[in-house]
């Protein structure tokens, strides 16, 4: 009876072995394959990404109107396992770009406008080829203190007069006080001035930059804030920021105009006057990040993070205050940049 037993016992210690080496197999060939949190989808879909097997961090910077929604799909990451680090410097689209195309010191950059030519340029001389993935639409948010009783709707002319052209609001229009504009304007490093200027001033900055009574701030937060001071204060940025804050603030309509799902569908973006024509917002606008095909097949993180942004982003993009966007050229964009890769 005691060999029986002891016969056993060896079988139970030989079957446990056999079970933690082929475990450790497992778990070994798991943390040697970057690309172990893949799991495959049908032909021509992006993966699922599995967050418990991401290993590596993520450096990523720029856009303040993108960083909520980025915010948001990070902390969903971390929710679902994630356990590196995936970095958000808030600084602005064009210094993203400068850290991303010139400094080379980030793996992705957020930006609220299209890359510049000089940007892709930039890039080509630190080996570099911007990818751009959309990952939605933000109508960008003409707003005024709670307080302002007196505009609701401005004309495209207005609206450059009220933030370059006008001193006072009634010289916008003469019903309006004979009080000064107090003008609280994104910083010339931000995606969405660079934008505004593009649509509302035919891309020549000089007449904003020239306005009296203008605070500049790369920060969204420090513009709600002074524009919410006063009924006399204006002010433009994401409309995510309006929608935080729309207790203390009132957004305007643009010709006419409110921002919708459908009236962001229909714009086109290349001028305020086609928009309108086609019924759209004046002043939507995509979004995107950015990276760079060597970047996300040598860092395979950087891949998984790109991957998860757009397999989550439409389910929380309402929650944060954008859009949805059609994502079938950015998730192409990625399988090209990734074919064969794993």
């Amino acid at each position: 009876m005691k060999k029986i037993i002891a016969a056993l016992l060896v079988l139970v210690l030989v079957g446990a072995s056999v079970f933690a080496e082929g475990q450790g197999e497992t778990e070994s060939a798991e943390e040697s394959n970057p690309f172990a949190w893949v799991e495959e989808m049908g032909e021509g879909e992006l993966p699922a990404v599995n967050p418990l097997l991401v290993q590596g961090d993520v450096a990523t910077a720029g856009s303040s109107t993108v960083a909520p929604l980025a915010a948001v799909i990070i902390e969903r990451y971390k929710e679902d396992g994630l356990t590196s680090q995936v970095t958000l410097d808030v600084i602005g689209s064009g210094a993203g770009f400068e850290r991303f195309t010139v400094a080379g010191e980030t793996d992705v950059s957020n930006a609220s406008r299209a890359i510049k030519d000089s940007e892709v340029e930039n890039a080509a001389e630190i080996g570099r080829t911007p990818i751009p993935f959309r990952v939605g639409t933000d109508a960008l948010s003409v707003v005024v203190s709670q307080e302002n009783d007196f505009v609701e709707d401005v004309t495209a002319e207005e609206l450059a007069l009220i933030f370059g052209g006008a001193e006072t609001w009634n010289e916008v229009r003469s019903d309006w006080p004979n009080e000064p504009i107090l003008r609280y304007v994104p910083g010339t490093d931000s995606g969405t001035f660079d934008f505004f200027v593009e649509m509302v001033y035919d891309e020549d900055p000089d007449t904003i930059l020239s306005a009296e009574n203008t605070q500049f701030s790369e920060d969204d937060n420090i513009l709600v804030q002074g524009v919410s001071e006063s009924p006399y204060a204006v002010a433009f940025f994401g409309y995510a920021y309006f929608v935080e804050n729309q207790d203390i603030l009132k957004i305007l309509s643009v010709e006419g105009i409110e921002p919708s799902q459908e009236a962001v569908e229909n714009a086109n973006y290349d001028s305020i006057e086609k928009n309108v024509e086609a019924g759209g917002y004046p002043i939507a606008r995509p979004l995107f990040i950015y990276s760079d095909a060597e970047i996300m097949r040598s860092k395979p993180q950087v891949a998984a993070y790109i991957a998860y942004f757009l397999n989550n982003v439409n389910d929380v993009i309402d929650q944060v205050g954008y859009f949805p966007a059609d994502l079938s050229v950015a998730e192409a964009n990625w399988l090209e940049a990734m074919e064969g890769a794993y």
